[in-house]
């Protein structure tokens, strides 16, 4: 029989097991890592000669990125993509590079219990970006002074090319673009946006007053798309279908063209602007049946099924109408207020933005105010009519909030801008009667004020469209998108004398939107 081992012996055991023993106990107190083998990915090229995709099998659990950049050393990364169970294979996207070079790249692996791996350097040459792509453009940045960090998102207009949005390096290098494979004469693709799951989201319609101008244009392309970075169609809701499904939802209206601006909202809802037509007779002026043109606020869930909807002509009078009736409204933005819900609706032709009561769903659409000339509010720091904005675009929310006092930003493009009655303005007239400014605001619901913080009158008249966004930084980016055939993105210091630190011009096409965005990863700085 084996005899038994002392008593103190146990009580040592237990001790070290306890408490942790030196390098000669009976039992260590680290436990050594996993062993694990990573087979290495493989990268290969997409329909888009600028994206790679780069594909691993994680022995593990894990979160995967890319590191890539033109050397071993690396410098940029994408978003991260979970993998939640063993030796599953995940396909990423590599997106960022410059055309016609080669870059080094490589899977860096977080596991589930903490620690790393990183794949085997790879290597992968992007191709040429096909010919009548770009249009011609140049950057430049002013000696001693720093641009925000990022890339720049330009949403091109048809003119020189047929309209693809690209993306841009702050040294002018085009580092991604959308083909649009079934471009149609006359369709714009307007606006295009970064989504939280890495997408890109954009509409794709003919210009919005042709239902009061060319009432049928069929075949015609008219849709909201999704797409990945290789330019892949991720899903597409056409206009048809949207009606179809709003027939049956029980909201009794018929859309025409989808127009100008989505909102992509936390819960997987998306807010997209289309316009409708409704026939008056005999308004003042116009005497006998007259078409009008608005717009409306559909909510679409995460089907693209709609379920709620706010349509303009339950809440303004159709008789007024200071430019371009019966183009009565052309709103070309909507703006999502996380803090209560609801959203703004930036109305050029009326040169309001307004606010409604949405409330994620549950709101009655009711007006809860109306900012600009004419509207709610009593303009602080600037002149009573001329300082308010025109014909604007792009409103945005500067602050963190976006209720009671916050900041907004917009761009007032100017077309139909209102002088005191004492300033005599016209075609030779001094000022100039068209003039486009930055404003930022400050707003106070409660009060109804609007005070300008920054108000930038800029050199070139911009007719159409632009945006304006406060930069991390705090300098100030607007886009001039209709200088005559060119188009004009700065970035400023937010002083009294604007001092431009970069900017981006485009010669022989038009812009809708262009704006720096951190990279081309949700949550990711490069």
């Amino acid at each position: 029989m084996r005899p038994y081992a002392p008593v103190s012996l146990l009580l040592s055991c237990l001790l070290c097991l306890v408490a942790g023993c030196g390098s000669s106990s009976i039992v260590s107190s680290k436990i050594a890592p996993p062993v694990r083998t990573l087979t290495p990915g493989v990268v290969a090229g997409t329909a888009n000669p600028l994206v790679a995709s780069y594909t691993i099998s994680p022995p593990s659990p894990a979160s995967v990125s890319i590191q890539f950049g033109p050397d071993a050393t690396y410098g940029f990364t994408t978003s991260s993509q979970e993998v939640s169970t063993s030796n599953t294979p995940v396909s990423i996207q590599v997106a960022g590079m410059k055309a016609s070079s080669t870059y080094h790249m490589r899977a860096h692996i977080t596991y589930d219990d903490g620690t790393t791996q990183d794949d085997a350097d790879q290597t992968f040459t992007t191709g040429a970006i096909p010919a009548g792509i770009v249009p011609s453009f140049t950057v430049s940045t002013t000696t001693g002074l720093t641009p925000q960090p990022g890339v720049e998102l330009v949403d091109v207009l048809p003119g020189a090319t047929n309209g693809e949005p690209l993306v841009t390096d702050l040294a002018g290098n085009v580092i991604w673009y959308y083909a649009f494979p079934d471009y149609q004469q006359s369709d714009l693709l307007y606006p295009i946006k970064l989504l939280p799951n890495g997408h890109m989201m954009f509409l794709i319609a003919l210009p919005s007053q042709l239902p009061i101008t060319t009432p049928t244009a069929p075949g015609a392309l008219n849709a909201i798309r999704e797409i990945d970075l290789a330019g892949n169609t991720i899903r597409q809701l056409n206009m048809s279908d949207l009606n179809a499904s709003m027939a049956a939802a029980g909201f009794n209206i018929t859309l025409q063209l989808f127009t100008h601006d989505f909102a992509a909202l936390p819960n997987g809802h998306i807010l997209v602007l289309a316009n409708t037509l409704k026939t008056f007779n005999d308004l003042p002026g116009y005497p006998g049946a007259t078409n009008v043109l608005g717009d409306v606020v559909v909510d679409l869930d995460p089907n693209f099924k709609p379920v709620w909807v706010w349509n303009e002509f339950d809440h303004f009078d159709v008789n007024r109408h200071p430019m371009n009736f019966p183009d009565w409204t052309h709103s070309n933005a909507v703006v999502y207020s996380p803090d209560d819900g609801s959203f703004l609706v930036s109305m050029r032709h009326q040169n309001w933005v307004v606010k409604v009561d949405y409330r994620n769903g549950a709101g009655s659409g009711a007006v809860l105010w109306k900012l600009g000339q004419g509207g709610d509010f009593k303009l602080q720091g600037g002149v009573d009519p001329t300082d308010w904005f025109y014909a604007q675009h792009d409103p945005t929310f500067v602050s963190k909030n976006t209720t009671g006092s916050f900041t907004l930003a917009l761009m007032d493009n100017g077309d139909d801008r209102m002088f005191p009655p004492s300033v005599t303005c016209n075609g030779s007239g001094v000022p100039p009667c068209q003039y486009t400014t930055i404003p930022v605001m400050q707003i106070d619901e409660n009060a109804k004020t609007a005070s300008l913080v920054f108000h930038d009158s800029v050199d070139f008249y911009s007719s159409f469209a632009g945006s304006t966004r406060v930069l991390p930084n705090t300098n100030v980016e607007y886009n001039l998108a209709g200088v005559g055939d060119d188009a004009y993105t700065d970035e400023v210091t937010p002083t009294s004398n604007p001092q431009t630190v970069w900017e981006m011009h485009i010669s022989g096409s038009n812009t809708y939107r262009s704006f720096r965005m951190p990279s081309l990863y949700p949550g990711v700085q490069w």
